[in-house]
């Protein structure tokens, strides 16, 4: 199963790897292929110091955190994805937060499911009959039946 993780997923594993976002990524390889936009790359770097502040974590954990989530992740770029693809995208998000558009047009494109932390798009979308949607509980517990299947 394809699964489209979104800036606000990698973050939170990053900023607690042993946690239940970290553990879905790191072992859950058998169960889910993890794909994101390439932006997340850029966001990555522009957040260092955030991440730092935040987790108070050296430079070094920082940066082994992110390799450890982002090892478990194909990056796509996302100019590959059909125009009017990103269209239907921007008609799912612009109420909510137009920085998800990539996030949703990749979904669209790969045939995934986007898996967000962010209970506003979350809630958006789920009632704009957008499906192709997990928050971190749901994902647990589709990973939970594929593994006592």
């Amino acid at each position: 199963m394809k699964i489209i993780v979104d800036t606000n997923i990698v973050f939170s594993a990053i900023l607690n790897t042993d946690g239940k976002i970290g553990e879905l990524l790191i072992d859950s390889e058998k169960q889910f292929q993890f794909y994101t936009s390439d932006y997340l790359r850029y966001e990555l770097i522009k957040n260092h110091k955030k991440l730092k502040f935040i987790s108070k974590l050296t430079d070094y954990e920082i940066e082994e955190a992110k390799y450890r989530i982002t090892k478990y992740i194909n990056f796509i770029n996302v100019e590959i994805i059909p125009k009017h693809l990103w269209l239907e995208a921007e008609e799912l998000v612009k109420d909510v937060d137009v920085n998800y558009i990539d996030f949703v047009a990749l979904t669209k494109y790969l045939g995934g499911y986007l898996w967000t932390g962010d209970k506003q798009l979350y809630n958006s979308l789920k009632l704009k009959h957008f499906t192709r949607i997990f928050n971190t509980k749901e994902l647990w517990e589709k990973r939970e039946s594929l593994l006592n299947k």
